[in-house]
């Protein structure tokens, strides 16, 4: 303890002085101002007491050992307290991060990375972020690396979408992405399916789709046939995983189907029997069995009229 005793001197009548001066206090490094007490403080303060007490009425020898009792659990709270940050920062190793670290300029920036291992050094823990090391105090979030993953399978924004079947137009889906590190697909395919009752579906024909740049496009026509009712719109991509988003996007479409109109067959037929049942010369039926037809027909009949 004799390192921790303030420099004593005497002044001219011989009455101890203890120096308790800022540049008393240093050891390695100046303290910062505004920096709290450590247990060293704490043991000069009790020094300084003992030293400048009143003999005439002494410190109770009760009072000191308390307050060796309280410096002891300061200390002991303080050891563990760096054991918990040391073995906290162990288990980093491996996991994302986000740090923010302030550089030379005094400017604070923040960015995301992965712990490569953890160094301890005068008791203080350091991560090594992308092959540097950064204080442990200057992390300031640790990601889930389930979350992380979720964060790179395909996607879609969430959206509401409608449909009219009296003025119809193609619909489009905003904020698609088809994933990234490692966890992208190729293509998807597009569904419908009722809010109200799953097992009603109607698969989007892949020629009525066009997706570009996180946009995907979906024609009118393949609406057409639908009938009014509320669907999500479901999206199965071909990654590893087999992704499926089903819930994110709804679709309204209201409106009465627009169904074609019946051809007129008889109008049809009609044509045709005038062709066979008129002049022969008139006939126009396409194909080899239409002109054998008309030539043969011509002959016999000049043949039976010269007779």
């Amino acid at each position: 303890m004799a390192g921790l005793m303030a420099p004593v001197t005497f002044d001219e009548n011989g009455k101890p002085i203890v120096d308790v001066t800022e540049s008393s206090q240093k050891k390695d490094k100046e303290r910062k101002l505004g920096s709290e007490l450590g247990k060293e403080d704490f043991l000069m303060l009790l020094v300084t007491q003992m030293q400048y007490q009143d003999p005439l009425e002494p410190t109770d020898n009760t009072e000191y050992v308390t307050q060796l009792a309280q410096f002891s659990e300061l200390e002991a709270m303080q050891n563990l307290n760096e054991t918990a940050n040391v073995s906290t920062a162990y288990s980093l190793v491996g996991k994302e991060v986000v740090i923010q670290h302030e550089n030379s300029t005094g400017d604070v920036i923040e960015f995301q990375g992965t712990v490569q291992y953890v160094t301890i050094q005068n008791g203080e823990a350091y991560v090594t972020v992308d092959g540097e090391r950064y204080p442990y105090s200057e992390v300031v979030q640790v990601i889930d690396p389930y979350y992380l993953i979720s964060t790179f399978l395909p996607s879609v924004s969430k959206q509401h979408l409608e449909y009219y079947h009296q003025d119809p137009q193609d619909l489009v889906v905003e904020g698609l992405s088809l994933g990234s590190h490692g966890y992208e697909a190729k293509s998807f395919a597009v569904a419908l399916m009722r809010v109200d009752d799953s097992s009603k579906t109607v698969t989007i024909d892949p020629k009525y789709l066009s997706f570009e740049k996180g946009k995907l496009t979906i024609d009118r026509e393949a609406l057409e046939s639908v009938d009014a009712g509320k669907y999500y719109v479901g999206f199965v991509f071909d990654n590893a995983d087999k992704t499926v988003v089903y819930e994110e996007v709804t679709l309204e479409i209201k409106g009465i189907v627009q169904k074609p109109a019946d051809p007129d067959n008889g109008s049809g037929s009609g044509g045709t029997d005038s062709g066979s049942d008129g002049n022969t010369d008139s006939s126009t039926g396409s194909g080899s069995e239409g002109s054998t037809g008309s030539g043969t027909t011509g002959t016999e009949n000049s043949g039976s009229a010269g007779s």
